[in-house]
């Protein structure tokens, strides 16, 4: 069974819809991508058209960059602090967009998606 992306059965007023049609490849989607620290880890994945997407499933480093000397430098990702996103993804160790994450040259807040880029760009905060 699979993860679907579909239109709701009901309309505004509460109405039933009817289904005119059958399941199709492109309105599939599939469980989140939950990236961790660890040596560095990828997925190749279909999407549509001729593109892959590379999600990360850890990753070790971080492009960290400090707006205040406007420089951009590699970091050794330590510990998660924060995800607002999801307490339980907070407890897990889960980076996503938004998470505080503790870091060689300080905290910094993740700004990149690393569970649809495969790429962990963040910002010290």
């Amino acid at each position: 069974m699979g993860v679907w992306h579909r239109r709701s059965r009901r309309i505004f007023t509460g109405a039933r819809l009817k289904r005119f049609r059958s399941k199709r490849k492109f309105e599939m989607g599939r469980t989140p991508t939950e990236t961790l620290i660890g040596e560095y880890k990828t997925l190749r994945i279909d999407s549509k058209g001729a593109r892959k997407k590379v999600p990360a499933l850890r990753v070790k480093y971080v492009n960290v960059t400090d707006p205040k000397k406007h420089q951009s430098f590699r970091a050794e990702v330590l510990d998660v602090e924060k995800n607002p996103a999801n307490m339980d993804y907070q407890r897990r160790k889960v980076i996503t967009r938004g998470t505080i994450i503790k870091t060689s040259k300080g905290r910094a807040r993740v700004t990149s998606r690393p569970g649809q880029d495969g790429v962990l760009n963040a910002v010290l905060i």
